[in-house]
């Protein structure tokens, strides 16, 4: 998803509810960066967009019929908006201080900044979450000592979530050392 797509669909969300602030999680929050071209297409090739209404949360999941996964923007754009709960995912302290701000045509995406993002895929430990922060890395997007720096603090939902993020953390640091050599 681009820039473009993520806000021709909030344009059709704040159509549907009134809402003219999202807060944008998961792969597509890297949009957020300032330097747009140096987003390597690793961090950039989800079609949804996980995000909630700021001011009223919950709001959000009137949209799934309308903006959702199987809905007819889908269908027709190739994208679609997964609400979710600003509960959801494991970020580290200050998160909310550290939003990066977004606005076209009178709709603002609150995008979370890269390495509060990189926590929450680690956090998952998902194959694809993972890829995410390897590529962002690669690029100099996300700092893995940042990273791990926001781990120390972050309230993980147990301490296997804990364990297997810093394991695909570590795996990371790995690589990267190789990498170097």
């Amino acid at each position: 998803m681009n820039a473009d797509a993520l806000f021709a669909l909030l344009a059709k969300a704040r159509e549907a509810c009134g809402h003219v602030e999202y807060v944008v999680i998961g792969s597509v929050s890297i949009l957020g960066v300032s330097e747009v071209a140096a987003i390597p297409a690793d961090m950039t090739v989800s079609i949804v967009a996980d995000c909630y209404t700021r001011a009223d949360p919950d709001r959000i999941f009137d949209l799934q019929p309308l903006l959702g996964e199987g809905s007819p923007y889908h269908v027709a754009h190739g994208v679609y908006l997964a609400p979710v709960s600003p509960r959801l995912p494991t970020l580290p302290p200050g998160w909310e201080s550290r939003l990066l701000r977004l606005e076209r045509d009178g709709v603002v995406a609150w995008c979370l900044e890269p390495n509060d993002a990189a926590v929450s895929k680690l956090a998952r430990a998902d194959p694809n979450d993972v890829r995410w922060v390897r590529a962002g890395a690669s690029a100099g997007l996300v700092s893995l000592p940042m990273i791990r720096l926001r781990m120390r603090d972050t309230a993980f939902y147990d301490r296997a979530e804990q364990d297997a993020a810093l394991k695909a953390l570590d795996g990371l640091q790995k690589a990267q050392r190789i990498a170097k050599l």
